[in-house]
């Protein structure tokens, strides 16, 4: 796993090569129809996020009663879904909608909600302690963004600190799963703490206003969070949608090798 995710390109699809088929680059041309509808739609220009193949859902508690089979028949290709936050706090859906998500054939990540006013290692504990191994089709995420409006952590330490303790909670969960972890951020986040650093990881970034490349313009990213206002059958009330970079060659040799890395 360690030489897939140094390739340059974050989208290496095989563990012994590093090549990343962008197919979308060819047709950016052509505008396809949407494949879900949006509330609030964003014109991002040529560059719209219907020009890649695959997509997906993150959700937590909130979404409710999810129709796993309806989803999966819908087009999503994978699903984000909130674990734990904090060192105290488990989404209470967590397990249900893992599960659910692996019975539907729906590969799924787990992901974490930092907060600054716990250690690293208080936080991996706990992300260890509720999240078994079978629940990793997908690496792991960290959820890394300032919590202005939490009402019990605003603490926002220096930026070389915030980098210390993001790498400690990584190495942790990595060498318990044996997979890296996926870091997902917004676009303030990003430019206070990770500008430049953390080259050799896949990242998921938050983009609902302009593309990437003009929010993120010196970052590779593998995962785009595009809206917070889509509409998935099967799932009441809005949700967020992402894409992947890659094209559907790519998506699948990269499920596979992850999957192979987790289970070795």
């Amino acid at each position: 796993m360690h030489r897939l995710l140094l390739c340059l390109l974050p989208l290496a699809m095989l563990l012994t090569s590093c090549t990343a088929g962008y197919d979308f680059m060819e047709t950016k041309s052509i505008r396809p129809k949407a494949r879900f509808h949006d509330t609030k739609p964003q014109d991002f220009g040529a560059d719209h996020p219907q020009l890649h193949p695959i997509h997906g859902i993150d959700i937590s508690k909130w979404q409710g009663d999810i129709n796993w089979g309806t989803v999966k028949s819908s087009g999503v290709a994978f699903a984000f879904i909130k674990a734990t936050e904090g060192k105290d706090i488990v989404d209470q859906r967590f397990l249900e909608y893992s599960q659910e998500a692996r019975a539907a054939g729906i590969p799924s990540a787990p992901y974490h909600f930092y907060y600054f006013c716990s250690s690293p290692d208080e936080q991996a504990d706990w992300f260890i302690r509720n999240v078994p191994k079978e629940a990793m089709r997908l690496p792991p995420v960290l959820d890394v963004e300032w919590n202005s409006e939490s009402k019990t952590c605003r603490y926002r330490p220096d930026a070389a600190t915030v980098r210390i303790q993001l790498q400690r909670f990584m190495d942790r969960l990595e060498a318990y799963y044996g997979m890296r972890p996926i870091i997902y951020t917004s676009v303030d986040f990003h430019r206070d703490n990770l500008v430049g650093y953390f080259q050799d990881y896949h990242f998921w970034v938050r983009s609902v206003a302009k593309h990437p490349k003009v929010t993120y313009a010196d970052r590779r990213w593998a995962f785009w969070q595009y809206t917070s206002t889509g509409v998935i059958p099967g799932i009441k009330g809005p949700t967020d949608i992402n894409v992947f970079a890659g094209n559907e060659k790519n998506w699948h040799n990269w499920v596979a090798a992850v999957t192979k890395q987790g289970n070795s």
